[in-house]
């Protein structure tokens, strides 16, 4: 399939998001869509998906002009859209949500679960993904629900894939099997549009690249006759530096200490300690236990025997406000389920951890929380009109940014980050890991949680590494990537 769009316009109320903007893919091309946070990727796509409508400009499909007002238009015409953020029903199972609208049916007109079960069972097994089609969804694990959503277009036999961020909760083994997938279906014809922010994969898959900037279009390159530097320099419009920025904190005194921590069934048997200023990276494999041993240390979802000491103290952690008390934040993995009330505005957002400091009497005052407010969004450098913008509106990276100010206006002692750079643009990564740093080096405790083995190498000064919920080592010198995956792998 041959795609073009041309004059692109579209605001949302006075924020003019994308201003005269172009693409063009090629038959059986992947084509990368480039840009920080907020350049108007996302919303480019859900465009040509049909989730909502353009101003102004023109769409072609091999030369002829169409126009697409709903998701049911793009899909007649073979467009598949998996956005960054997924889509899945949590009820409804496997094969309900991937033949969701397009059911299969029997000669009498009845849905053919039997068949439809049939096909999501071999495509799942081609993407490597062993479950029933009848698991409800509720069940599956982040990474597992990619490979879901993956699926869904794949079965359906689209002629353009539109994937934003599809490996940002995969393995290395997922992420090859996908790009093989992608490949076979590029010599089939089918095209691809395919938009991360993690740049070596675009280098790996990609033929041309397209790279947007504040809603423009900035130019189209042939991803062979450019550099990484080139592409990052395009994208942000200015030298950004080393990708990680120097360390200036120092670890002093043990504040956390963590003795056989155990949740049945999650993880089992950890122990370590964090020291003031320290940041305390966490590895391991997909399934490892890392997500659920820093819910249990937020009391999200509590350990079943095991000990917890702060500075020196045993306490018991028992729900997200103990741990609130006791000076801990968490950034969830999962902003928009867990981070974000997505429907209300930024002020709120932003000050919903620290109501009983904004507040007397169970009153908010408005002349505390507009300054409080305005303070955290400068100094994350959050792209907005207005605080009183809503969530849902920003693009992911500035989602996210909101979800750290949420903690940082509380000031916490130990702060607890879980995939804090998930769908950020290397621009916003390196603000959230200065920010990191600034926060160490001010006596601020941080444990992070990261997929990214670069991330865990360039920002932690020890690394904690899981391997099927059961410690596997700790590193505290060579920090490298082959001794991480030694021990996150067994071998």
């Amino acid at each position: 399939m041959k795609l073009e769009m041309s004059g692109i316009w579209k605001s949302f109320g006075p924020v003019q998001v994308l201003k005269n903007m172009q693409l063009q893919v090629l038959p059986g091309e992947i084509h990368a869509l480039v840009g920080e946070n907020g350049a108007g990727k996302s919303t480019l796509m859900k465009i040509l998906g049909g989730v909502i409508q353009k101003d102004s400009g023109e769409i072609r499909i091999d030369d002829k002009p169409v126009e697409i007002n709903k998701v049911r238009d793009a899909e007649k015409l073979g467009i598949a859209i998996i956005h960054q953020e997924l889509s899945v029903i949590p009820d409804m199972t496997i094969s309900e949500n991937i033949f969701l609208g397009n059911e299969l049916r029997t000669s009498l007109g009845l849905i053919d679960e039997k068949s439809m079960n049939q096909r999501v069972t071999e495509v799942l097994s081609k993407l490597g993904l062993e479950v029933n089609p009848k698991e409800r969804c509720r069940k599956l694990g982040v990474g597992q629900l990619q490979l879901v959503e993956i699926a869904k277009a794949l079965i359906h036999r689209a002629q353009l894939i539109v994937m934003d961020e599809p490996t940002s909760a995969l393995t290395d083994h997922e992420i090859d099997r996908l790009f093989k997938i992608i490949r076979s279906l590029k010599q089939e014809g089918v095209s691809f549009v395919y938009i991360s922010h993690r740049l070596e994969e675009l280098f790996a898959i990609c033929d041309r690249l397209t790279v947007l900037r504040d809603g423009e279009y900035i130019g189209t390159a042939d991803v062979k006759d450019l550099s990484f530097n080139q592409v990052i320099s395009m994208m942000v419009g200015r030298e950004i530096g080393d990708r990680f920025p120097k360390k200036t904190n120092h670890s002093g005194e043990t504040i956390l200490e963590v003795q056989h921590l155990s949740r049945s069934g999650k993880f089992d048997n950890i122990t370590f300690n964090l020291r003031k200023g320290e940041i305390l990276g966490i590895a391991g494999l997909m399934g490892a236990g890392r997500t659920e041993l820093v819910r249990a240390l937020f009391g999200a979802e509590p350990a079943d025997s095991g000990e917890i000491k702060l500075k020196g103290k045993v306490v018991t952690i028992g729900s997200p406000k103990e741990a609130m008390n006791l000076g801990f934040g968490l950034v969830t993995e999962d902003r928009k389920l867990e981070g974000l009330f997505l429907d209300f505005k930024l002020d709120f957002n932003i000050m919903a951890a620290n109501f009983e400091n904004l507040s007397s009497h169970g009153i908010l005052h408005k002349q505390k929380i507009t300054p409080y407010v305005q303070s955290l969004i400068q100094s994350l450098r959050v792209k907005t009109s207005s605080i009183y913008e809503t969530a849902k509106n920003l693009s992911g990276g500035n989602q996210q940014k909101v979800v750290v100010a949420k903690w940082l206006g509380r000031k916490p002692e130990i702060l607890i980050l879980d995939e804090p750079t998930r769908g950020v643009d290397v621009g916003a990564k390196r603000e959230i890991y200065e920010i990191m740093n600034d926060l160490a080096s001010k006596g601020v405790s941080i444990i992070m949680v990261s997929s990214e083995l670069p991330e865990i190498i360039g920002m932690s000064d020890r690394v904690l590494v899981l391997r099927l919920g059961h410690q596997a080592g700790i590193l505290e010198s060579d920090i490298t990537q082959e001794n991480i995956m030694s021990l996150a792998t067994g071998v």
